[in-house]
Order: structure tokens, then sequence, then C-alpha cells
């Protein structure tokens, strides 16, 4: 992305304006990614509730400004009490078009809002978590389409917010240095429970391990000053999110303690 892109000249009243977009194709139909951005969402990124049409109510205070479907998404908030402190406004727009007789998908996905003080900083967290969240979504729709996961969402005690924390964490999992996205690899979670995974993402800043029947999302945050986060989306029948709360959680702690 150009740095006129990254920086538009643009310049609102406390703030910036930003521009995150992406697109990809995915081997899944467009009612399927529909369902994953509206209904599923808990699948692959967390829990979100719409009301279904144009000028009903989205996460956040939001507004859907375009109600689609299954072919186009724009949900928009311009209330900065209902934002996080370093937003002033957001937005989420999805373009969704069928490939191969409605077999497979073509999405653009644009983020867009202002951004208020450390712009740079927020603008490069956003553009990470971007990628590994579309993955995320790319891997749900494959593997899990329609399915509704126990959602679980932990924070790591404040000793990991620093940048050598997901190597830590990596080390706990007992997960090979040298594993590259793409290896299948037994890892050790808590009480010592051996889970075989896909080790379907892995860089610097994001961990992601795919089972049969769930998705593990690791989130290395220290590079922007936070704690490691983790979320489970378990589909299996018996799926318990409080109890995976309170085993991922006292997991967390001792390797952080």
């Amino acid at each position: 992305m150009s740095d006129e892109k990254r920086h538009p000249e643009n310049a609102q009243k406390n703030g910036k304006e930003f521009e995150i977009p992406r697109e990809f194709e995915v081997g899944a139909s467009p009612e399927q990614v529909w369902d994953a951005v509206t209904r599923n969402t808990g699948g692959w990124q967390w829990p979100m509730e719409f009301e279904p049409k144009q000028g009903g109510a989205g996460p956040f205070h939001s507004v859907l400004t375009v109600w689609d479907p299954p072919h186009r998404l724009t949900v928009r908030s311009d209330d900065p009490d209902a934002l996080p402190p370093f937003q002033t406004s957001n937005q989420l727009d999805y373009t969704i078009e069928p490939r191969d007789g409605g077999a497979r998908s073509w999405v653009r996905y644009v983020h867009s809002g202002i951004f208020v003080d450390n712009w740079d900083d927020y603008y490069d967290g956003a553009d990470k978590h971007t990628d590994f969240y579309l993955h995320t979504l790319r891997q749900y729709v494959t593997h899990f389409a329609g399915r509704t996961a126990a959602f679980t969402t932990l924070d790591a005690p404040a000793a990991s917010a620093n940048e050598s924390a997901l190597a830590a964490l990596g080390r706990a999992l007992n997960l090979p240095e040298n594993a590259a996205a793409g290896a299948r690899v037994r890892v050790q979670g808590p009480d010592g429970a051996a889970l075989d995974t896909v080790l379907d993402y892995r860089n610097d800043w994001f961990i992601g391990l795919r089972t049969d029947t769930a998705l593990y999302r690791v989130f290395g945050r220290g590079r922007w000053g936070a704690p490691v986060g983790l979320t489970v989306h378990d589909f299996a029948p018996d799926a318990d999110a409080a109890r995976t709360a309170d085993d991922w959680s006292a997991w967390l702690d001792a390797v952080y303690g």
C-alpha cells in the first residue's frame, strides 16, 4: 500500500481517516460467507448481532447503511462513546460476489474510519489484525461453515504485554520453532492434554491452530503494549465455553506467572 493511502491527507478534526482494503477468493458460497459475517460471527471473530435490514442496528451502536444479502453489507458507527478511545468513526464494508457458479466467492473487505492520536500505531495494529481475522474467516467457511461455536475469549496476565510473550506461549504449547503454517503439529494444552492440530497461521504477532472441532487464535499484542489474547471457537457438540475459559485461563496464568 502506498504511503499516500496509508496516510490520507484528508485530516479530520480530532483525528485522521484511515482505510484498510483487502480482496480474496474462498471456496464457499456467497450465502455461506454472508452467514459468517452476519450471523455466525462467533465462529471466527466474536459474537455480534445485526438487525437484518437496511437502517437496522449493529454492534457498538452501529447502523447497517447497506443490507443486501448475500452481496453487500456496510456497517457504520459514528458514536465515540461506543467506540474504543482511539476512534471517533468506524465502518466495515463487505462486497461478496459468486465465482464458479456460486461454489466459490470473491470478497472485498474495507475497514475505514478515523483514528485519533498515535495514528501510525493504531493503523499498524488494525492492518495486521485484519489479515489474521480474514484468514480465520476463510478457515471458518472452509472447515466449519454454518456451524455455531461455543466462543471463549481471554487475556493473559499483564506480564505478557511484551514482544517476547508470543514466543513464550509457543514454547509452552511445545510448538516447534521451525514449524510453518500448514504443518500438522501436536501441541500441549491445559493439564498436559495433547491436541492434534494444523498450524494454519504463524507470524511474529499471531498463531492460529485448527483441530477437527475447534479454532484456537493467539494474539501477541505486545508490539502494541497489550497482553496476549486467546480466543477459542469450539464447534464440538459438548463444547462448554465456561469450562474452556477456566482451563485456558489457568494455563495462561501458569505460562506468564
